[in-house]
């Protein structure tokens, strides 16, 4: 399973971003390989409107199942909803801590949208 998770550092001790849309980048992880990537989003940070339905665009086509972030406005999700792709909110310092969470069912699924649109 590969889940995409919000931040704006290259490793698993790197900082969760509260962002989704707005995010500087998504470290996918790969729960059986148990290994990494990093993606950029950096083209969605100063977007003046779409940063987010683009970011789950993205990391849709990166073939997520999940995605760890502090905050998700409702275009956005309902993108990722439509993937078929599940949306965890956490308030975890790091990366790592995020995917500890999820691992141990600490992360509730979200129903929805937890902010407006063009939250910052």
């Amino acid at each position: 399973m590969k889940i995409a998770v919000t931040t704006s550092g290259e490793n698993l001790s790197s900082p969760l971003d509260s962002r989704f849309g707005r995010t500087p980048k998504f470290l996918i992880y790969d729960t059986d390989k148990e290994e990494f990537y990093v993606i950029d989003n950096t083209q969605n940070l100063n977007a003046p409107q779409g940063a987010g339905i683009q970011a789950a665009q993205n990391v849709a086509k990166e073939g997520v199942s999940a995605v760890i972030t502090g905050h998700c406005g409702p275009k956005a999700f309902h993108v990722l909803k439509t993937a078929g792709i599940k949306v965890f909110y956490s308030n975890a310092k790091t990366v790592s801590e995020a995917l500890e969470e999820f691992k141990s069912g600490r992360l509730t699924e979200a129903t929805g949208a937890d902010v407006e649109g063009h939250w910052v």
